[in-house]
């Protein structure tokens, strides 16, 4: 893989620092739309060029991998073009805002025989693996609760009156999309779609959600998700069955797994970094060496039902994005 980036955050410096972890995949050109602000990242990790005109970097030969971070309202424009170009992408959660945008995107690498993935890092942890083998000891799931919340620094702007791109409509931003999807992730990847999903929020006067609750009713148990960008708490998920239960230390990186029975309690872990990026990376790149676009298009048909879910959550919450109307 040799990796275009678009965005400097700092997503991207943890993007940049797994990566170099990998074996046969590197970054060999950033663009932002000023120079001066991918210099410091380009400095920190050995990248030579810097564009500031997309289509000029989509043109780039030696780039075969677009890796877009851009604000999510932007994701599905930017990876489309890409794919137009005949790279290959990789898009950080959310793939897109919409299930239109989605499936034109699947459509499309599809056709043009190119790979597309969601970097979503919960899914591909080594202790996410260890959840899915040991889940049975827990016998009949009867509830399942997790918590992701992180009181945001761009929190306070919106309070003063600005309207950072995280908390905007127009940039397809709020708790849902930004936090409570893991969440969502690491429900839906152990158990599938719920019959019912339903959606609660605490929201600005601009319409965007700063916090809520996500609640899905399977068959034989339910669970709640909650999200919040306006306050702190203890990032945690439980997953509750008769016979026992499993606490994961968060949701969106499995750093400790401890599973509870009536006779045991075993401290579960297989992961060796605390960058979660690299995990998916290195999934990513198997992927590509071995031209497994079967896996490929699996992962991406997963991606879809999860923007669907997201979807219907925001249609009950009454939280709309400017793309709804694109």
């Amino acid at each position: 893989m040799k990796i275009g980036t678009i965005g400097t955050g700092p997503i991207v410096d943890a993007f940049l620092s797994a990566l170099e972890k990998i074996e046969e995949a590197q970054c060999v050109a950033m663009y932002s739309r000023k120079k001066d602000t991918a210099m410091p990242l380009a400095e920190k990790y050995r990248i030579n060029t810097i564009y500031t005109d997309l289509d000029v970097m989509y043109s780039d030969p030696d780039v075969n991998f677009i890796y877009v971070a851009s604000p999510n309202s932007l994701h599905y424009a930017q990876a489309y073009r890409a794919l137009e170009y005949g790279k290959h992408v990789i898009c950080e959660k959310p793939l897109t805002s919409t299930l239109m945008e989605i499936e034109s995107l699947i459509s499309l690498a599809k056709q043009k025989n190119l790979m597309l993935f969601e970097a979503i890092s919960t899914i591909h942890l080594p202790n996410f693996k260890l959840i899915k083998e040991n889940i049975s000891e827990l016998g009949q799931i009867k509830f399942i609760q997790c918590n992701y919340s992180q009181y945001s620094r761009r929190y306070n702007a919106l309070l003063a009156g600005e309207t950072p791109n995280v908390f905007n409509p127009k940039f397809s931003g709020g708790a849902l999309v930004d936090i409570n999807i893991y969440n969502l992730h690491f429900v839906m990847n152990l158990f599938g779609k719920p019959e019912t999903i339903n959606y609660t929020a605490n929201k600005h006067p601009n319409g965007i959600d700063t916090s809520g609750i996500l609640v899905m009713k399977y068959p034989d148990f339910i669970a709640e998700c909650v999200g919040c960008k306006d306050t702190n708490s203890m990032n945690f998920a439980l997953i509750q069955g008769e016979k026992g239960y499993l606490h994961v230390d968060g949701a969106n990186s499995c750093q400790k797994v401890i599973l509870h029975t009536t006779e045991t309690e075993v401290a579960l872990n297989s992961q060796t970094t605390t960058n979660n990026l690299y995990y998916e990376l290195m999934t990513f790149n198997d992927i590509f060496k071995s031209k497994d676009f079967t896996r490929c298009y699996e992962l991406l048909d997963y991606s879809h039902s999860v923007i669907h879910m997201l979807v219907e959550a925001r249609k009950d919450a009454e939280v709309v994005f400017d793309a709804d109307f694109l």
